[in-house]
């Protein structure tokens, strides 16, 4: 900590004037390097609690502080103390989040060197490269899930602790980041002539976006969550933990399970053991799983908005599926060169065109014959609820001849 500077509320009272500063159009890196001069670094909870002054005093509107985030940001990079924050429990929501911007972190690598590429390609390599931005940039639409829970799992705990101001700052760069995203896609679907418009369209639009995003992850490593972690209790932590699976993941399927030392595992209860109740039956929660870990198919469900619901777990899948997929748009989860059928196949479910339809392939070097079928699943009054898709390994079945009329078990 600085030796010029050691006193709390003297640090705080410093920076709200730097920042008070920099919203009345000084410039950030001279600011910065004041910061740096005069405090070396600022505890990240302190960081949180001055911008929360300023809008408590109306100093500054939540507005303006989300419109000098970005400032604010490049103002505080690399000045921001995380030392005493709190260790980080494996499987905490909390290390659940850093691991997802482990996993952006990786694809914003791959961004940057595909951009480096790009500086010296030809015309002729752009569809090349323009499918590989593709490839990236549905992986960094995963972040929406990430985003999600922490507009509606973290952010009701904070503001319950008073905590108002950041979170609504931080919600409104999530939707700045949504739009550049859409933006972005917009931008990489549309036809490219010359390496030179590809170039172009990364400086313009494509690093923006990236920028965004590696902003983002970098407010809530070094300000968000380490001062969630001191706000948060853990009985809080774990109502958020218990639906974080609710949302699906980003880019990461989770392997450790927490639990709080002495807290009770919520358990989810029901008036009788038949828990679900179908017109032509019933199963608790536990024969309901493991019928679908059983059945010989696999089964995926896309809800009507398009987001992956629900999928089987059966350890024989013919395509692998983990839960990182759960809520995100089905378009997401095929390569872009097959996007263009998966849109045509719900726009004709969905206009009550078609009601199914169906593929087989030769799969596995051919060693696998694979038939894929998708059906509309509509209510009993005709209104489009989704898609179900249903994946079978049928090699032994084309295979069969003559009778089996004997009992015959399989052979493990």
């Amino acid at each position: 900590m600085s030796e010029l500077i050691d006193n709390s509320s003297q640090r705080k009272e410093l920076l709200k004037h730097l920042l008070l500063r920099l919203h009345e159009g000084e410039n950030a890196e001279v600011l910065r390097q004041q910061l740096i001069n005069a405090l070396q670094q600022i505890p990240y909870n302190e960081v949180v609690e001055v911008e929360q002054e300023l809008i408590n005093s109306n100093a500054l509107t939540e507005e303006e502080i989300l419109d000098f985030c970005d400032l604010h940001t490049a103002v505080l990079d690399g000045s921001i103390d995380l030392q005493g924050a709190a260790p980080i429990p494996a499987g905490h929501p909390v290390d659940t989040f850093r691991k997802e911007n482990i996993a952006l972190k990786k694809e914003i690598d791959s961004y940057h060197t595909v951009k480096e590429q790009i500086g010296q390609i030809s015309d002729s390599q752009v569809p090349g490269y323009v499918m590989q931005l593709r490839t990236l940039f549905n992986n960094f639409s995963d972040v929406e899930k990430h985003y999600l829970r922490k507009e509606y799992l973290l952010f009701p705990f904070l503001e319950k602790h008073l905590i108002t101001g950041p979170p609504k700052v931080m919600w409104g760069k999530h939707d700045e980041t949504r739009a550049l995203l859409k933006n972005a896609h917009e931008a990489l679907t549309a036809p490219l002539k010359s390496a030179e418009e590809l170039r172009s369209l990364a400086e313009l639009v494509l690093d923006h976006t990236v920028e965004m995003l590696e902003g983002m992850i970098m407010k809530e490593e070094e300000i968000l969550l380490p001062m969630a972690m001191d706000t948060l209790t853990e009985e809080e932590w774990y109502k958020i933990y218990n639906e974080t699976g609710e949302f699906g993941y980003c880019l990461i399927d989770p392997e450790e399970e927490w639990k709080p030392a002495g807290m009770q595992a919520e358990k989810k209860e029901y008036v009788t053991a038949n828990a679900i109740r179908l017109s032509s039956g019933a199963f608790d929660l536990g024969e309901l799983e493991a019928l679908f870990l059983h059945l010989p198919i696999d089964i995926t469900f896309v809800d009507k908005n398009d987001k992956v619901r629900f999928f089987s777990h059966s350890p024989n899948r013919v395509f692998e599926r983990n839960r990182a997929i759960l809520g995100r748009d089905v378009r997401m989860c095929h390569p872009p060169g097959s996007v263009h059928i998966v849109e045509q196949i719900l726009n004709d479910f969905k206009s009550g065109k078609e009601n199914k339809a169906v593929f087989w392939m030769s799969s596995f070097m051919k060693t696998r014959f694979v038939y894929i079928e998708y059906t509309a699943v509509r209510s009993n009054e005709g209104e489009y609820l989704g898609v179900v898709e249903v994946t079978q390994d049928i090699t032994r079945l084309r295979q069969l001849e003559g009778d089996q009329r004997l009992l015959s078990y399989e052979q493990k």
